[in-house]
């Protein structure tokens, strides 16, 4: 298959600025939606992750069924993994005890995994292949992991090094700068670059996140969660309304492609051979094959029809028969 035709069939957006735009605002969005309902509700985080979970494993259903790409479908679905990495990784770092350092190596080996299981199935982690069930259903996988392991590490840069959640996002702002750099004026693999930016732009989100709606002893700015998370909802529900889509399509029909095959018939008189270029195609195939043949039987009937001639040297050497 084609880049072209990949990128025709591909179920997930165009990776230009609109889509990292879009994406830390959805991380951000997850991070402070995932506290609204674990904090302000008071669920907790494992009720709060069973029903985050719930609700990202049906959106990803949806997604990998459905027969093209649907911009607020797949936000939806990113918006999800968000939310349900924010409480994995608060029940993973704060409840099970296993911290920051713990929670951050446990994550970042299920990404490294991911990854690995994919190219090895597939041959290739590169976001133009995801287009079939197996490959999307890889992606979402890894970029679940990836959200929870950006919680984690957002976390762990503001809360155990002194920099507060303002720090945190300038550490990992710059990171995603670094980044840019190198995509513009390196040669590095770009998926690897994808993959990093898209791991860093959680943690950026997280500490964001944190940032608004933390209490101010906290180092946060005490703004309300659910008011938080209905600015963020409806900054990307324009942004997704506003910005150029994939324009869903078939993809392009193969090119009949020619190959010469010489067609000679042997037969008596003035028949030249005859060669043409024959499509490859099954019906060309057969209406070639029905040409030669109706070619062949005028040129017998020709032959048979024409009365037989005899050279005025060849009579003369016949004895007369009287």
């Amino acid at each position: 298959m084609t880049p072209v035709v990949r990128e025709t069939l591909s179920k997930v957006p165009a990776v230009t600025l609109g889509f990292w735009i879009i994406k830390i605002l959805a991380t951000t969005l997850g991070e402070t939606a995932g506290d609204t309902l674990s904090m302000t509700f008071n669920l907790g985080y494992l009720v709060s992750t069973a029903v985050f979970l719930a609700l990202l494993v049906l959106l990803a259903w949806r997604q990998i069924a459905a027969s093209r790409f649907h911009p607020l479908l797949y936000w939806a679905t990113i918006i999800a993994s968000t939310m349900a990495g924010t409480t994995m990784a608060d029940f993973a770092t704060r409840s099970l005890g296993i911290g920051y350092t713990g929670g951050s190596a446990l994550l970042l080996g299920c990404v490294l995994a991911s990854l690995f299981v994919w190219h090895r199935a597939l041959g290739s982690i590169s976001v133009s292949t995801v287009h079939e069930p197996t490959a999307e259903r890889y992606y979402w996988i890894t970029i679940t992991f990836s959200q929870t392991l950006g919680t984690a590490l957002g976390d762990w840069t503001a809360d155990t090094n002194g920099l507060g959640y303002g720090g945190a996002a300038l550490i990992f702002g710059a990171m995603l700068a670094i980044l840019l750099l190198l995509y513009a004026f390196t040669t590095i693999n770009r998926v690897a670059l994808f993959w990093a930016a898209f791991i860093l732009t959680r943690p950026l989100g997280a500490a964001v996140g944190d940032l608004l709606d933390k209490p101010v002893d906290h180092g946060g700015l005490a703004f309300s969660r659910p008011l938080a998370s209905a600015v963020l909802a409806g900054a990307i529900l324009l942004l997704i309304m506003a910005l150029p889509k994939r324009r869903p399509g078939r993809a392009p029909e193969r090119a009949r492609t020619y190959r010469f095959v010489p067609n000679q018939i042997t037969c008596r008189g003035p028949l030249p051979l005859l060669r043409a270029f024959t499509p490859t195609s099954s019906t060309a195939k057969s209406a070639s094959r029905s040409r030669r043949a109706n070619t062949a039987s005028g040129a017998a009937d020709h032959i048979a029809s024409t009365p037989p001639v005899r050279s005025a040297a060849l009579a003369a050497a016949s004895p007369r028969i009287e």
